[in-house]
This record gives structure tokens, sequence and C-alpha cells, in this order.
């Protein structure tokens, strides 16, 4: 598309499709992130030290974490604890969310959040995975999924 103008101004503003392709999560040990995942039922494909899971209209991409680093042109600074970001799995109910929260345990996640009572009338929990990836498990009404699910944001009347 390029860029367009923006009405009463000369620059221009960027159209970047509104989508995410792939997340990629840097792992120390990508064998071990690999069998974490796949004892979640996930089913991957290794490709050059590389591992690759569809998940639904994205993937998911587990990376040796100096390599992604590197690739992504900064430094590494391997600190310990909340990176300020979580992924979110979101479930049809209740009870799946405390089922997905079982088998996250048992594949060897850390549940840092019980299931509980959301303030937005949901049901969700947390896991960390063996690379300390944090995991949102929720179920959320007003968030309906597809059969394939795939999310709808509601439109909140806000801009």
């Amino acid at each position: 598309m390029g860029a367009v103008p923006v009405r009463g101004y000369r620059r221009y503003v960027a159209e970047v499709e509104q989508r995410i392709s792939l997340v990629t999560l840097g792992v120390a040990d990508v064998m071990r992130a690999r069998t974490f995942y796949e004892r979640l039922g996930w089913q991957g494909q290794e490709v050059e030290e590389t591992v690759f899971f569809q998940a639904g209209g994205i993937a998911i991409v587990l990376w040796g974490r100096d390599k992604l680093a590197d690739d992504a042109g900064v430094e590494d600074r391997n600190t310990a604890g909340f990176g300020g970001m979580t992924l979110a799995h979101n479930v049809r109910s209740r009870i799946e969310v405390d089922e997905v929260l079982g088998d996250a345990a048992n594949a060897g996640a850390e549940i840092t959040q019980a299931a509980r009572e959301t303030f937005y009338g949901g049901y969700a929990g947390c896991f960390t995975d063996p690379d300390g990836h944090v995991w949102e498990i929720a179920y959320n009404p007003g968030f309906p999924l597809g059969r394939d699910g795939a999310i709808t944001i509601p439109d909140f009347g806000a801009s």
C-alpha cells in the first residue's frame, strides 16, 4: 500500500497490516523447550535448530536465546524474572482453564497464578514454561472464540 499523507500535514504515516505472523521465544535449550510444548500436545517441526509450532493463524517458534538476541541486534542480559510480556491462550470455559493449567503442570510448567475469577467477569490462571515465558490461560466471555480458536475483539465503542 505505501505511505499515505495525513490530512492537513505534509508527513506520511506508514500502513502496516495489523497482525502478527510469528512469536519467537528465546530458549536456553531448544530440545528441552520442544519437549515441554510437545507434552502439552503440540506438534512441532525442527529446521536448523529452530522449532516451529502452528498455532492457529500464527506460529510459535523456539530458538536459542543467544541466537535470537544476536539476530535482533540486542544484548542478551539474561535477566531473571518477568520480561514484561505474557502469551495468552483463551479457552471456551472455566473448566477448560483448569484442565489446561493441569496439563501444563504435568508437562513441567510452574503454576504462577492459580485459576481465579477476574475483574472482567472471566476466569484465568498463569504458568511459566521452563524458560520463564509467562502464559495466561483464560476464559473471557467477552471475547468469543471461533471454531478455529480465533478470538474476536468486540467493539468497545472506544478509539
